[in-house]
């Protein structure tokens, strides 16, 4: 009976300090969050301070108007949307097309394609900054749509195969070969059968490049100086002086500029579970 015992205490410290740790790792990742949002409702000259968070006292709700009207938000985040959402579309249509080449369809030099396509993965998206700057400007593609959606799109491509080739190993062929047999062609085999069974897998694709290109600012600062291409992260720089700069608005803006993607991930975070471990399952 004393070693049951001895056994069950061991086992419930055990859970304690798991659950302790796990809710202290929580807390610390959700905490930049708090600080950012807290110091969104203070005002400026609050912020010199030896205080971590502050209480805003009266919250400066003004900041976010400020922040939506003088930081140029609605424009910005329009160019922001129509960016990022071409460059998803892109990337989850060419990651289920050549994840379908790549794990059904055999043909000559399929597996030294796939290691080129993955190679992509190892390269910083920041480390072609020069080479893509000189070839856009030679070619008209500066501040422009198209100057920011291919090289987000090609960066984002190779994780975008690597996830659907996984999960594509996992769906059984006979599937296709009935299709085959009832008359259905590549296409509809790809888009009528193929694409709703990797529903999880485009869904953690989507966030991926989501997050990806809109919290993305070096490549646009560079590729894009035209007021009327430049996206969400630019309004931060809208409230930066020379001398000095208005740091409540600043963070309002981050605050603004959060929001959509932590909400995308939470409401889609179960499919991306999926999408990622689907792959992994395989034997």
């Amino acid at each position: 009976m004393v070693g049951v015992k001895t056994t069950k205490n061991i086992t419930c410290i055990k859970r304690v300090a798991f659950y302790v740790f796990v809710s202290l790792f929580a807390i610390g990742q959700i905490f930049p969050l708090i600080w950012l949002i807290n110091f969104s409702l203070l005002k400026s000259n609050d912020f010199f301070t030896s205080e971590i968070l502050k209480f805003p006292n009266p919250p400066q709700l003004e900041n976010y108007i400020t922040a939506w009207v003088n930081g140029k938000i609605p424009q910005y985040l329009f160019n922001s949307v129509f960016v990022t959402s071409s460059t998803i579309a892109i990337t989850g249509i060419l990651s289920l097309t050549l994840g379908f080449a790549f794990t059904r369809m055999q043909w000559k030099l399929r597996s030294i394609c796939f290691a080129v396509m993955l190679l992509g993965m190892m390269i910083p998206i920041h480390s072609t900054l020069l080479p893509n700057f000189v070839i856009f400007s030679e070619i008209g593609l500066l501040n422009t749509y198209m100057g920011l959606i291919i090289p987000y799109a090609a960066f984002s491509l190779p994780m975008g195969i690597f996830i659907m080739s996984g999960f594509m190993k996992t769906i059984p062929k006979s599937l296709e070969e009935s299709a085959i047999i009832d008359g259905c062609g590549i296409y509809e085999i790809i888009f009528k059968i193929i694409l709703p069974i990797t529903k999880p897998a485009l869904v953690t694709i989507t966030v991926i490049t989501f997050l990806n290109c809109w919290n993305e600012f070096i490549m646009a600062a560079t590729y894009i100086s035209d007021n009327f291409f430049k996206t969400l992260p630019f309004s931060v720089i809208n409230f930066e002086g020379q001398y000095s700069s208005n740091y409540a608005v600043q963070f309002a803006v981050m605050t603004l500029t959060a929001i959509p993607a932590i909400l995308i991930y939470i409401a889609l975070n179960e499919h991306i579970t999926k999408g990622v471990t689907a792959g992994a399952l395989k034997g």
